[in-house]
């Protein structure tokens, strides 16, 4: 089975199967029969791809119902700690964070269904991170939570004189003042 279960639900980590030889290697990043035999049955129709230095942090982002976006990244250059937080009210798992390093080495790829925040810290020189979204960017559905929100208790493994955040990242709301329309379904 491609996919790993986290301690978190619906949470998955995608382990693709990795053809290597002399000449270098090849893999299915996505293959859409491999995710709907799993039962994962997800129309991608946005993919995002950005570039970072070492100790840029990105989020905690995600977008409000219904444009809320299932995302499945990967890591193209470098590493990146990628963090997941469950924010589905009613779930056994609300308000706790997930963590995965995601690398061009170890090419896995985490699947962040709705109803989490997403982001992600850069742990090499640079980064080049690609993810695919199930639903379109929509700017007034935009939410977050406050990267260093004490009650998450994060490590992003970045030195506190080396984190890199957007202004914008620094002014969200810490998770207890956040909206939030995600109800989990068990």
């Amino acid at each position: 089975m491609p996919f790993i279960e986290t301690p978190i639900p619906d949470l998955l980590v995608f382990e693709p199967k990795v053809f290597e030889d002399s000449r270098g290697y090849f893999f299915e990043a996505y293959n859409e029969d491999t995710f709907q035999k799993e039962g994962i049955n997800i129309k991608f129709v946005q993919d995002n791809q950005s570039r970072s230095s070492f100790g840029v942090i990105r989020g905690l982002h995600y977008q409000l119902n219904p444009y809320a976006q299932t995302k499945l990244v990967r890591v193209l250059e470098g590493a990146i700690l990628d963090v997941a937080v469950d924010i589905r009210v009613g779930s056994p798992t609300y308000g706790q964070a997930y963590t995965v390093e995601l690398s061009a080495q170890n090419r896995l790829q985490l699947l962040v269904p709705a109803g989490f925040a997403h982001g992600f810290s850069v742990i090499s020189e640079t980064a080049i991170v690609f993810y695919k979204c199930d639903r379109f960017y929509n700017k007034e559905s935009e939410g977050g939570i406050l990267f260093n929100d004490p009650s998450l208790n994060i490590d992003w493994q970045i030195p506190a004189d080396k984190v890199l955040v957007s202004d914008k990242d620094r002014v969200l709301p810490l998770l207890a003042d956040t909206k939030n329309n995600f109800t989990y379904q068990s």
